[in-house]
């Protein structure tokens, strides 16, 4: 049975934890719109905190850059399981989890541009993103080969890797639809009837 201390200290953390998510979640809406040179003080009243509460957190944009991309992720890898238990099929929960990926894939503006002095950061990073998504995608798969709706020879990563290079340059060119072409990727996945 917690204490009356650990009672208030747990929804003070809670409350953090939201706070904190709404601030990622805003700041990760302005870079979709404006790029992650965008003002701190567009994501302190997207969020509606002050701009001394991003820099408390945050003390360098590299280090919000960082922070929303890992928010992102995880949001990307819960939405897995989430997506094949609610979808009416693992194909439908495969296509969903991929839609969200090349959101994810296509707004990341700059990121790389912004990094780039932090080789081995950016590397760090890119392994995360690697071992939190490639599992998730790879269940996905599995289980909608399990049920007989796409080829089992295909990998994950080797999935993944096919969305992520048709979204390269996406956010440069309007005529250019990612989605589009990932879709004829997705279906080419069936199975022979």
């Amino acid at each position: 049975m917690p204490t009356a201390d650990e009672a208030p200290a747990r929804t003070r953390r809670a409350d953090a934890e939201r706070n904190n998510s709404a601030l990622l979640d805003a700041a990760a809406a302005v870079f979709v719109e404006a790029g992650v040179e965008a003002p701190v003080r567009d994501i302190a009243a997207r969020a509606g905190v002050g701009v001394g509460t991003i820099y408390r957190h945050f003390p360098t944009r590299a280090e919000l850059i960082v922070a929303v991309y890992r928010h992102q992720v995880e949001a990307l890898a819960a939405a897995g399981a989430t997506l094949l238990a609610g979808e009416a099929s693992p194909y439908a929960a495969l296509g969903r989890w991929i839609d969200q990926f090349v959101d994810f894939l296509v707004t990341k503006h700059g990121l790389a541009a912004a990094l780039r002095s932090d080789d081995a950061g950016f590397a760090t990073l890119h392994g995360y993103f690697l071992d939190r998504l490639v599992p998730v995608c790879g269940q996905l798969l599995d289980a909608s080969a399990r049920s007989r709706e796409v080829r089992a020879d295909l990998e994950a990563y080797e999935l993944m890797r096919g969305v992520g290079n048709l979204c390269i340059g996406a956010e440069n060119d309007e005529r250019y639809d990612a989605r589009r072409l990932v879709g004829f990727l997705l279906a080419g996945l069936r199975r022979p009837e």
